[in-house]
């Protein structure tokens, strides 16, 4: 995992990594001299704008002595210098790997460097070469701040002490716990354990027991681990409960009188069938000139909750809503969440809405954003409207009918529905040929009985009726963006929380290239383009085959991140040049802040400080992150539990990763995945073969590689560390 990286234009665009671009240069010929031009040449870089940044960085890292100016104007790396800041990516064998801006690559720290640096810690580190490779490697001897000190684990004791066993396989240390300091806590159970203290000559951190969880393997302690371990809550504080519950919450005549009425226009809502906050609405008008009126309605969460309340702290810490396997952490109190602000059926609503006029090319004849009140006619599950998209009539059938028996919808919603889906089509062509990338990736959902238990896997697709919402919902997002960014057609210099996402590394794509080549399949990275057209034709012609899942998350790796920031650069998988997040104030912390910038600028306010949006932007992206990495745990701790009931069965696998210490498997019929251990694999002495992809025995020449098909078996199963241990049946 890299550290965020500061954003600077190039050509009008923005470049990363400013510092680690000038440093490679700089160390290409360490003796000789390179002034600013020299620099931007190097670069690419030829506008007024992006020389000035680069003059900046230069005169920042000589006055932190990083670089030296030989001469006036000309700057050489400083050789003096050995000491570096960076952050920790520590590996799960104990070793970590040292990220700083002073070094294009990231550096080998062997675990007796570390010098008690944990995964992510920010540290001051010595850096030398290696005396018979000439590699670099650090030496950590200073942790500038921790990333973070409190973590979950099993406890075990002895005597008179404990040792917590933390469930992070990136946490190297056991934490000791003296008697004073168990809280309670027994043998064996699941805790939080807080780091006090680390003496200079213990190998093991000092800790105290902050709370005790339960019992190891209990459904509820595990999931409450997986939200703890990243420093989620998973309830809400007293005193937000009852803000929220003290919000007056009628509509009354003079709200109304203030907005766009929209309460007459048929008006619905397409959601998961288990939804419980309607973020959005969807309203659909036939005009007089043939044209059609397409409203996008958004619960108007900035209504409710303003600034500076303990509502606002609450949802601005928790930025996002986190979806698990089992339940929603929402950002809201579920009177908000689900209730006041959720567009249910038949119940007027305060809403913010972009209303379109569009033609029947789906082209944008008009358009209009403000606060509205709505009326919401119908709710469907995805389900129900793509019963009505396939059969193109009014009758919902009993098995997809969310009240389990078929009934018959109003004519007025399926003409607005197969309208709306015919316009979806259209635009999601246009947004294909401007060089969109398109990953609809299957997603693995499971059938849970009373007691949370997985009783089965199946597999979720996006269908019409998900991308029919998908397209109207990115509409409204770029369009915001676009009001907002754009001024009589150049771009405005007023703040706003744009959704980001940089074009691919080319190291990356490079790597994937390797990889996907030995199964016959080839990406053409000439140009941003050519990349995203050969990316789509790749996701076309490996869906539906054994390594489809594997090829798929190869490939988003190859992607930058999206994440939130003032600095707009454009969206390079969606080929938008404005984007933002509009559509769900619900569930995610941005979307109140581009209701509020929007408001603002509406009533024709001044554009505030980007400083303050962009700490907060940071904030959220970095939660939106940690709900990701939680979400996936929950997905993994889910498969290892339901293939408990499974050890007796063989599956067939496919290799999905290969390491020194072992081979990654993911079932093809559930996409669990497992390792067999290099250890285990009896009939031969396996080397791990990087540049293949693959380990090779050395007496049989036997090599398993990447993308092969194998038949497993489950070994070991481990709730605590959601890790399943394969044995090899059987390769081809």
């Amino acid at each position: 995992m890299t550290r965020k990286k500061k954003i600077y234009k190039k050509k009008g665009k923005v470049i990363k990594n400013l510092t680690r671009s000038i440093f490679k240069i700089l160390n290409e010929d360490s003796n000789k001299n390179y002034n600013y031009k020299q620099i931007a040449s190097k670069m690419g870089i030829s506008d007024t704008d992006g020389k000035t940044q680069i003059i900046k960085k230069l005169a920042e890292l000589t006055a932190n002595k990083k670089i030296k100016e030989v001469d006036r104007g000309k700057y050489q790396i400083n050789e003096d210098r050995k000491y570096h800041i960076g952050t920790l990516d520590a590996t799960s064998n104990g070793n970590a790997y040292f990220i700083s801006d002073d070094f294009e690559e990231d550096i080998f720290v062997p675990s007796v460097n570390l010098g008690k640096g944990l995964h992510n810690d920010t540290v001051k580190a010595y850096v030398y070469k290696k005396r018979r490779s000439n590699k670099l490697e650090a030496d950590v001897v200073e942790i500038i701040e921790r990333a973070k000190i409190e973590f979950v684990g099993v406890l075990q004791m002895n005597k008179n002490f404990g040792f917590v066993l933390p469930d992070n396989t990136k946490m190297y240390a056991d934490i000791f716990i003296s008697q004073s300091k168990l809280n309670g806590a027994k043998h064996g159970e699941k805790v939080v354990a807080k780091i006090t203290d680390w003496p200079e000559n213990s190998k093991n951190p000092f800790g105290k027991i902050t709370q005790v969880l339960g019992k190891p393997g209990d459904h509820n302690t595990e999931i409450h681990s997986i939200l703890l371990e990243y420093g989620l809550p998973y309830e809400f504080p007293e005193e937000v409960e009852k803000e929220a519950s003290e919000l007056p919450i009628a509509i009354t005549k003079e709200e109304i009188a203030k907005r766009r009425d929209m309460r007459g226009d048929l008006t619905f809502t397409i959601d998961p069938k288990d939804a419980k906050d309607f973020d959005d609405a969807l309203s659909f008008t036939i005009l007089e000139n043939g044209n059609y009126e397409i409203g996008i309605h958004i619960a108007d969460v900035s209504h409710y909750v303003q600034p500076k309340t303990i509502l606002d702290d609450e949802a601005y810490d928790r930025a996002t809503s986190v979806y698990l396997v089992d339940r929603v952490v929402p950002m809201l109190p579920e009177m908000l969440s689900n209730g006041v602000c959720s567009l249910r059926p038949n119940e007027e609503k305060l809403t913010f809405s972009a209303v379109f006029e569009m033609n029947e090319k789906a082209q944008i004849v008009k358009q209009w954003f403000g606060r509205t009140v709505t009326y919401s006619d119908k709710r469907f599950a995805y389900e129900e409207a793509q019963a009505i998209i396939e059969t193109k009539n009014n009758t919902i059938p009993a098995d997809v009918s969310l009240t389990g028996e078929a009934y018959e919808v109003d004519e007025r919603i399926v003409e607005a529905t197969l309208k709306l889906d015919e316009l979806a089509k259209k635009m999601r062509k246009k947004r294909m040929k401007s060089g969109a990338i398109s990953f609809d990736r299957v997603e693995v959902k499971f059938h849970l009985d009373e007691n949370a238990n997985p009783t089965g896997v199946f597999f979720k697709e996006a269908k019409d009726a998900n991308k029919l919402i998908e397209e109207f919902m990115l509409l409204a997002n770029k369009k915001v963006a676009q009001f907002v960014g754009l001024s009589a057609g150049k771009p405005s210099k007023k703040t706003f929380v744009y959704r980001v996402h940089d074009e691919p590394d080319v190291d990356k794509l490079a790597a994937l290239q390797n990889i996907i080549s030995k199964f016959g399949y080839n990406i053409n990275t000439e140009t941003p383009e050519k990349t995203s057209q050969s990316l789509n034709k790749l996701l076309k012609d490996v869906h539906g085959k054994g390594e489809a899942n594997m090829v798929e998350t190869l490939a988003i790796r190859s992607m930058s991140k999206a994440e939130y920031t003032t600095q707009n650069i454009g969206h390079y998988g969606l080929a938008f040049d404005y984007y933002s997040h509009f559509t769900s104030p619900i569930r995610r912390y941005p979307d109140v802040m581009t209701h509020r910038l929007l408001q603002h600028y509406l009533e024709g306010g001044k554009s505030p400080k980007a400083e303050i949006y962009e700490e907060k932007c940071k904030h959220s992206s970095k939660m939106e992150e940690l709900a990701a990495k939680a979400e996936r745990d929950s997905i993994k701790y889910m498969q290892v539990k339901y293939m408990q009931d499974h050890k007796d069965e063989e599956f067939e696998g496919v290799v999905s990763g290969v390491t020194e210490w072992g081979i990654y498997v993911e079932i093809k019929a559930n996409k669990c995945e497992g390792m067999v251990r290099i250890k285990d694999l009896k009939d031969d002495y396996y080397i791990f073969d990087e540049k293949q992809y693959a380990v090779i025995g050395q007496s049989t020449k036997n090599m398993i590689q990447l993308g092969d098909d194998v038949v497993v078996k489950v070994k070991h199963t481990d709730l605590e560390r959601k890790h399943l241990d394969f044995e090899l049946i059987s390769h081809e």
